[in-house]
């Protein structure tokens, strides 16, 4: 039997890798070639590249899956990829699914990675982009602000319940006003971090002033839709867009039964989280047509959150427009739109030259 395809299947944890080797073969069967476990450190690496030389002999492109575990993936996934090989991750739920679709109840370490071995023979998966340096540091300073904020909120929501309890505690109030304060230097030397590593690029740079111009955007929004998306290079088109942060509407219905139409939130969260407010400065300010956009869609469905993730969605494909084009936001571009729209439908009443208007 021929092989046709040849693919690595790795599950990731945070000790160390389990592997399996599968091939799938002129009669569409996917046959496994050898399996072995590997430690998630760099010796782990290099010998996984040895087994990988006894083991690939045929002159078919190497394949590797991994399941997106955390962080614990990326040594692996930068490692194979730079030896040549082409390296998909995918989502968890993703490879859920699948082992489901097979019918495989149990569920182990060396089950997933011979299932995601036979995902990557059975299917074309996408090849994986790996950020950049620059992003991967800013995303991290990025994620960090978001966790330290989200540690401050529920310190400041643990403080306002203590201030109204029937039992007064000092010590415990003094103790969260202190953590408090702590939080709030943290977060503005976190926001220094960001400012000086965005210096540091002069172009990326140039780009997310620009887009700071626009009303009620700030740094942190920019950075962070930046860093999550690798600049933008991991983007091709808006549907991706829109489908990669979870703003792709899913439709439920099937024969009489309509069910509801919504977002589908399987993207990433941390784009739509920074958006949330921007939304609301976007109605308030009126900027562009977003105003337009919070009152045609409120008036079909009277629920005002769902008019503000419509802006998030219009508002993040406007950033995705300027930052490609590189350029500032025009706020009358509207209204010069629709003036040349009009002109052209004026032009195109106008009888034609030679003809007879009486008629």
């Amino acid at each position: 039997m021929k092989a046709l395809k040849l693919t690595l299947g790795i599950d990731v944890s945070k000790n160390d890798c389990k592997c399996n080797l599968s091939e799938l073969t002129s009669e569409l069967e996917v046959k496994v070639i050898g399996s072995k476990t590997f430690s998630n450190t760099e010796n782990g690496l290099e010998e996984l590249l040895k087994w990988l030389k006894k083991k690939h002999l045929t002159d078919i492109k190497l394949g590797v899956v991994l399941e997106a575990s955390g962080i614990y993936y990326e040594r692996f996934a930068l490692g194979l990829q730079g030896v040549g090989y082409r390296v998909s991750v995918v989502l968890p739920n993703k490879a859920k699914k699948y082992m489901e679709s097979l019918g495989i109840k149990t569920k182990n370490d060396h089950i997933d990675a011979k299932g995601l071995a036979r995902m990557g023979c059975e299917q074309n998966l996408e090849e994986w982009s790996a950020l950049s340096p620059f992003f991967h540091r800013l995303r991290t300073y990025t994620r960090l602000h978001e966790d330290i904020q989200n540690e401050k909120t529920q310190t400041a929501n643990r403080l306002h319940a203590l201030k109204y309890s029937a039992v007064q505690m000092e010590d415990a109030i003094k103790i969260l006003e202190n953590l408090l304060n702590v939080y709030e230097k943290q977060l503005k030397e976190i926001k220094r971090l960001i400012q000086s590593h965005i210096d540091s690029n002069p172009e990326v740079k140039q780009r997310i002033e620009k887009l700071c111009e626009l009303k009620g955007v700030a740094l942190l929004t920019i950075a962070t839709i930046a860093a999550e998306t690798n600049g933008f290079e991991l983007i091709k088109n808006i549907p991706q867009l829109v489908s990669y942060a979870g703003y792709d509407v899913v439709e439920n219905q099937s024969g009489n039964r309509v069910g509801k139409t919504k977002i589908s939130k399987k993207g990433n969260h941390h784009i739509r989280r920074i958006l949330y407010m921007p939304a609301f400065q976007m109605k308030t300010y009126k900027v562009g047509t977003m105003h337009a956009l919070f009152d045609r869609t409120y008036a079909k469905h009277r629920i005002k959150m769902k008019s503000y993730v419509a802006i998030q969605r219009k508002l993040l494909i406007l950033i995705y427009t300027l930052w490609k084009k590189n350029e500032k936001f025009d706020p009358n571009y509207h209204l010069k739109t629709s003036a040349r729209v009009e002109k052209v439908v004026t032009s195109s009443r106008q009888p034609r030259r030679g003809c007879l208007s009486a008629f």
